[in-house]
């Protein structure tokens, strides 16, 4: 249970972040969620989230920008009491081969799905420490230990994140705070849609359980690290990918 637990999760308004999201509703915390312009998926996710009747709010901006990212984190702060989950889950890709990629191809997926991590964990983690606790879920990818033909920038970018939470970890288990990382395999999202039918049952062939995941898969592992019940877990990686083969 999350019963008056206050959360942030990046990308909330969609897919993963918003199954995310709602579970963390659904099971008694108070969230904002952060989207970059959607208006439309942003106006439906409210209305969703507000039904289980605990605060909501939302948050527009770029998580690549390190003045939005301040705001938001102390307009949580001030409007929730608090921040005691925060869910890194805000990304993007930019596909292409590498020989074919620009610099800012590679640079803005880095910034958005890296450095946002990045600041959003630099600015909560503040407001954690004076509390000596707290919760901080990365989403990875699986393929940031295996790596994907046409994802040089996306899966550098969620390897990063690896890092990062492994790093974070050390640093603030002292203080009463765990991270750790969610590595998602084939999910079924708008960007996972965009592959067409045949991609994607060649993609459901590799998998042990015979499907693809759901973003309520991923979710059910992001309120189990925010609970209580994961308070002795921190500094690991774990995936969510149904047995995919490598």
């Amino acid at each position: 249970m999350l019963k008056g637990k206050k959360a942030i999760i990046t990308g909330g308004v969609r897919g993963i972040g918003l199954a995310i999201a709602k579970l963390f509703a659904a099971r008694g915390a108070d969230v904002m969620v952060t989207y970059r312009g959607n208006e439309e998926a942003a106006a439906a996710a409210e209305t969703q989230l507000k039904e289980y009747g605990h605060k909501v709010i939302l948050s527009r901006g770029d998580v690549a920008d390190e003045t939005y990212v301040k705001e938001a984190v102390e307009l949580a702060r001030k409007e929730l009491g608090g921040i005691d989950i925060l869910v890194n889950n805000a990304g993007m890709n930019r596909d292409k081969l590498m020989m074919r990629m620009s610099s800012d191809d590679f640079m803005d997926v880095l910034q958005t799905n890296l450095a946002g991590a990045f600041y959003f964990s630099r600015e909560v983690s503040r407001v954690m420490m004076r509390q000596k606790s707290g919760r901080i879920i990365n989403l990875s990818s699986i393929v940031a230990t295996r790596g994907n033909a046409g994802q040089a920038n996306y899966c550098a970018s969620k390897a990063g994140i690896i890092g990062l939470t492994l790093s974070n970890a050390r640093e603030l288990g002292k203080r009463g705070i765990t991270v750790n990382a969610i590595a998602p395999g084939f999910i079924r999202t708008d960007m996972t849609a965009k592959l067409g039918e045949e991609k994607m049952q060649a993609a459901v062939d590799r998998i042990a359980l015979g499907r693809a995941g759901e973003p309520e898969d991923v979710a059910k592992l992001a309120a189990f690290l925010a609970s209580d019940d994961a308070a002795y877990i921190t500094g690991q990686v774990i995936g969510v990918d149904g047995g995919l083969e490598g």
